[in-house]
């Protein structure tokens, strides 16, 4: 596998996107690029200067202080995945909570928020040897990947996985507000007029609602096997 390649993950909210990559990135010695957690990263930024909250959104000031923003990516030894960092400042934690994806999706709506970290992504995957997950990865920011992935399970199935992941992280949330969220943003990111989570026409769907990581994680590193 000498063959460096550029392989795109895109899927629906809370179908193991990002745990998939990283052990593709680990496996492959290949940079992995978490999309989610830049468009994240935004969210919380609005949330911590008020421009948006519950029952309001002033867009116009968050794209006026888009050039304030700065995201980067520093890799932790210790965790073995680069963690997101928001102005200088370690937001991995905050950017992982219910608060958070309660309010990512209508960051992300933002056509001036997606051409800024569009622009990023596609600097950070030039070289190829790349993994990225997100929505928009495979049709929009890559669409000449050589593996594009597209995943999805059931909102019941996204939800329970959700929810025992925030339970122990420690966060008191119920089953039925999680579900509520994972519906919310899957209408929102299916419908926003800019770049919607599609599946790209030369994508490979898998429906990871009854796979374990492992099988998932075998199923698809085959398929890069075969590309390489």
């Amino acid at each position: 596998m000498n063959k460096k390649i550029t392989i795109a993950i895109d899927g629906f909210s809370s179908t193991g996107k990002s745990t998939l990559a990283k052990q593709l990135a680990k496996h492959l010695g290949y940079v992995y690029v978490d999309t989610g957690a830049m468009y994240r990263a935004i969210a919380l930024f609005a949330m911590q200067n008020d421009i948006i909250g519950n029952g309001f959104f002033v867009k116009e000031r968050l794209v006026n202080q888009l050039p304030s923003i700065q995201l980067q990516f520093q890799f932790n030894a210790d965790l073995g995945f680069a963690e997101m960092y928001l102005n200088g400042i370690n937001v991995e934690k905050e950017i992982r909570t219910i608060e958070v994806s309660g309010y990512v999706s209508k960051v992300a709506e933002i056509t001036e928020v997606r051409n800024k970290l569009v622009e990023q992504q596609k600097e950070m995957g030039k070289n190829k040897g790349v993994v990225m997950d997100g929505r928009d990865i495979g049709t929009v920011v890559f669409p000449d990947a050589e593996l594009k992935i597209f995943m999805t399970a059931s909102p019941t199935t996204r939800a329970q996985r959700r929810y025992d992941e925030l339970l122990q992280k420690g966060d008191m949330v119920s089953y039925e507000e999680v579900l509520q969220n994972v519906q919310e943003r899957d209408y929102i990111d299916t419908h926003r007029a800019n770049s919607p989570l599609v599946k790209a026409d030369d994508a490979i769907e898998i429906d990871n609602s009854n796979l374990t990581r492992e099988e998932q994680f075998d199923l698809v590193l085959d398929l890069v096997k075969q590309k390489t």
